[in-house]
């Protein structure tokens, strides 16, 4: 299977000059190549939108430039707008699983900026890594890549930070699970409540999600070609990533830490884009990170072998009685704890749920209190 290992490195000031120079570059091909797409009646191949864009462009006045970069990343760009068309298309047939992609945009100078290189343009040295027309750089390796990479990404943020994106083959790893299974119920007071009795609570994002809203205020005031506006932008990229590492660093711990204890996995397949249409929660919801932190055990389980599985939406989870199977129908979100009126045991709602979610992941289970169910 794939894996992605990213690293952190800073270049010498002539290198961000050369990257910058290979960002523009990798820009303007793309954005030459679409508009030669939304130009045509017919979508032109791959191959003929390189002999355009590269070939024929680089012996024109206006882009010879386009000569002084390598030009590995520019027919990757041409590469990677190939199959942006290719999952657009196949989202529009209904080929393609998942949500449904969007028409190819035209690239920004200020969103975040990336440029791809195969083997033939780079070469890793020890500590060191060589890339073509860039120079050797000096990532901050906190791990160590378990192969040599296919293929390596270099990526600029907004808030002006440089990664390298290692593209590796990984191998699976078994180590033998301390359970047979765990259901879980994510939230938002607490992320997720655990089928065996534990919590997770996520970080708070308060704090840094007012400077950012003061922030946005005072960036809307100001004059749009002016530099404080661009000091501000850059405040926010830098708070917005601030929050996005904290996200990340949390939901890795956590996945990792419940696919390497438990055999089979169980979450619900929850309406995350219906959600968000709540005004009061659609910001509290988007910063727990449902959908990355489902993807995330999903990958983790195929790596250590465990079984990942997802339950319907429509399963009345937080409705039934986790010890006797009485239904007691919908309740208000402001009824965090229930006593069933048929056996009389008190449950959590989130903890209710979550042994709920365990049972019919695992097939229905019966126990010893289950007599009839009543799903």
């Amino acid at each position: 299977m794939k894996g992605r290992y990213q690293y952190r490195f800073y270049p010498t000031i002539e290198q961000r000059i050369s990257l910058a120079k290979l960002f523009g570059c990798v820009r303007v091909v793309w954005n030459d190549a679409l508009r030669i797409c939304k130009q045509s009646d017919k979508k032109p191949s791959s191959a003929e939108l390189q002999k355009v864009v590269l070939t024929l462009a680089k012996k024109t006045v206006e882009r010879e430039w386009l000569g002084e970069v390598s030009a590995i990343p520019l027919q990757q760009s041409v590469s990677d707008l190939e199959t942006a068309f290719s999952n657009f298309f196949k989202s529009c047939t209904g080929k393609r699983k998942g949500k449904k992609v969007g028409y190819p945009k035209f690239k920004k100078k200020t969103n975040s900026q990336s440029a791809r290189l195969t083997r033939n343009g780079f070469v890793l040295r020890g500590n060191e890594v060589y890339l073509a027309k860039i120079g050797d750089v000096f990532p901050v390796w906190s791990r160590k890549l378990p192969s040599l990479p296919s293929s390596v990404t270099i990526i600029k943020d907004c808030a002006n930070r440089y990664f390298l994106s290692f593209v590796v083959e990984v191998l699976p790893i078994y180590i033998e699970a301390k359970n047979q299974s765990i259901g879980i119920d994510l939230g938002i007071k607490t992320f997720a409540a655990m089928s065996d009795g534990t919590n997770a609570q996520s970080p708070n994002y308060k704090v840094l999600d007012r400077k950012i809203r003061r922030l946005q205020r005072k960036f809307a005031r100001q004059v749009q070609t002016s530099k404080r506006r661009n000091k501000t932008r850059l405040k926010i990229a830098k708070l917005h990533n601030q929050i996005a590492d904290t996200r990340k660093d949390f939901l890795h711990k956590l996945s990792t830490k419940l696919v390497s204890e438990n055999q089979t996995i169980i979450l619900e397949d929850l309406n995350v884009a219906g959600m968000v249409k709540n005004r009061k929660l659609s910001r509290a919801i988007s910063q727990q990170g449902w959908g990355e932190f489902r993807t995330l055990c999903e990958g983790k389980s195929e790596k250590y072998g465990r079984e990942f599985k997802v339950i319907s939406r429509w399963e009345p989870t937080s409705q039934t009685c986790s010890d006797c199977g009485f239904r007691w129908g919908k309740i208000s979100l402001s009824v965090r704890s229930i006593q069933c009126l048929n056996c009389g045991a008190k449950h959590d709602r989130d903890l209710n749920a979550a042994k709920n979610i365990e049972k019919v992941g695992m097939g229905h289970r019966h126990d010893s209190k289950r007599g009839a169910t009543r799903f």
